[in-house]
């Protein structure tokens, strides 16, 4: 994503969570990522120690990973903070 279309598109979703959710609360993330032990280990890292709920499933063929993560945020700001740091991961696609 270039990084012109990455800051409208996480202005637009900063805007939304703003007017839809009321903050602190709970978010659910979900991840696509290929099924390399590293790369998941590397999203468990980022949302360690937050008081995260991780739940993790195979694709029938077991070539990817989704990631399914409950965790409390402040405010949108954390939730496209740690956006941003998923993002960091290559070939991990944020739904």
């Amino acid at each position: 994503m270039n990084t012109e279309k990455s800051e409208e598109f996480y202005k637009r979703l900063k805007d939304q969570l703003s007017e839809s959710t009321a903050w602190p609360s709970n978010y659910l993330y979900k991840f696509i990522v290929p099924t390399e032990e590293e790369k998941i280990d590397q999203i468990h890292r980022i949302f360690d120690n937050t008081g995260a709920v991780i739940e993790s499933k195979q694709s029938k063929k077991g070539n990817y990973t989704s990631i399914s993560i409950t965790v409390n945020r402040k405010n949108p700001d954390e939730v496209i903070e740690k956006y941003l740091e998923v993002g960091t991961i290559k070939g991990v696609i944020s739904l």
